[in-house]
């Protein structure tokens, strides 16, 4: 059986430079656009999620959906603290901290627009529980004292948070003592600063969260049933990984959403743009696939050359299109974040599954484009065409 061979598919591509070029761009522009929403989506749910450790645990009120939201009262504080398997630190102290979360108003730099953000009241121990903040210039703030530290990616985009300056909030001024980096986390759009002072600043008697670690992950079960149990709690625990990933459901759902129904409208002109390049390729070739089957060459061969002809194009714009998305990791996003109504920075994150969803994609509007005019190539009679030449 005769067998067209690839580099005459090849060559017939490269014979229509102009049209092949506007349909993989085509082609790689709808890659494009998928390609970013899956990332921005990945690159969303990877801060949120890097956010949290697996060993620490996060309790608010039930019925809270996020910390701002949440209150503990002190008998319940009391209560939780004495919970076991909380783990010690080198000088046999547990690890856990009462935390406060509030929102506040500040201006960004490049637009002038007062956006919330996050102020979170904490301690020493709030410190030691996620050691993936690390100060990056000045010094962590003195316990008891109106000093405040701020995230590395708020710092970058909202004026007044330099150090040395003073944030007026809550009727006092809040010295700006250091700048930390929290790595591609949450914690990096926020302002820290001690949860007493804060608490009492705000005026609010209670405390929005206690965080705590483990002695050992698999004690989370026990460590839950005890807190279910006990009637004198109304609140909830979570692993901190799953209280920050379930932070983020909403704005990803709402980024996928959107972003894949604008793929689906622009893959629809894509595969019909691919579709017209195709048919085009069989008028303009008649006689030529007249000949072919003359000299033996079955219309099974004439259905594969025609369709590998338009899943070659199609690799060749997703291959492109992914390429040109790749260089959007360098890119951060700083928007609100629809739960806690709070500043939210992250990046596009590319993994090798969403490369290979992308070429998938883009593969698929090829073998949707082209099977029809391939069809019909397979389907011409062969005298006919041949005569057309």
């Amino acid at each position: 059986m005769n067998r067209i061979p690839f580099n005459y598919i090849w060559r017939n591509l490269l014979t229509r430079k102009l049209t092949t070029a506007l349909t993989a761009g085509g082609m790689a522009l709808v890659v494009f656009v998928f390609t970013a929403v899956l990332m921005l989506d990945a690159g969303l749910k990877a801060t949120m999620v890097a956010s949290g450790r697996p060993d620490n645990v996060v309790v608010i009120r039930s019925g809270s959906e996020t910390e701002v939201q949440s209150s503990i009262d002190n008998p319940q504080m009391g209560a939780l603290e004495s919970l076991p398997h909380i783990a010690l630190d080198g000088a046999g102290r547990p690890l856990l901290v009462r935390e406060s979360l509030v929102l506040y108003s500040l201006v960004k730099k490049d637009t002038g627009v007062p956006t919330n953000v996050t102020i979170r009241g904490t301690g020493e121990m709030g410190l030691a529980l996620r050691p993936q903040v690390r100060l990056k210039v000045g010094r962590a703030f003195r316990p008891g004292s109106s000093e405040i530290i701020v995230g590395a990616s708020l710092a970058k985009g909202f004026a007044g948070v330099e150090i040395g300056q003073t944030l007026s909030f809550a009727r006092r001024d809040w010295l700006v003592v250091g700048i930390f980096d929290a790595g591609k986390t949450a914690f990096n759009s926020e302002v820290w600063g001690d949860a007493e002072q804060l608490r009492q600043a705000f005026r609010r008697p209670v405390y929005s969260s206690l965080v705590f670690q483990l002695d050992a992950v698999g004690n989370f079960g026990a460590v839950k049933k005890l807190v279910v149990d006990d009637r004198r709690l109304t609140v909830e625990m979570r692993p901190e990984t799953q209280y920050y990933a379930d932070q983020s459901k909403f704005l990803a759902g709402f980024i996928s959403i959107l972003g894949l129904t604008l793929s689906i409208i622009f893959s629809i002109g894509a595969i019909i743009g691919a579709m017209i390049t195709m048919y085009a390729a069989v008028a303009s070739r008649t006689a030529e696939i007249g000949t072919l089957r003359a000299i033996g060459f079955r219309r099974t061969n004439i259905l594969i050359a025609f369709l590998a002809e338009s899943l070659l194009l199609s690799l060749l714009g997703g291959v492109v299109g992914l390429a040109a998305a790749s260089g959007m990791q360098a890119v951060s996003i700083s928007t609100m974040n629809w739960q806690t109504f709070a500043e939210l920075a992250f990046a596009f994150k590319l993994t090798p599954d969403i490369a290979l969803a992308s070429l998938i994609f883009s593969l698929t509007m090829g073998f949707l484009g082209g099977v029809l005019p391939a069809w019909r190539a397979a389907r011409l009679n062969i005298v006919a065409a041949v005569r057309a030449s």
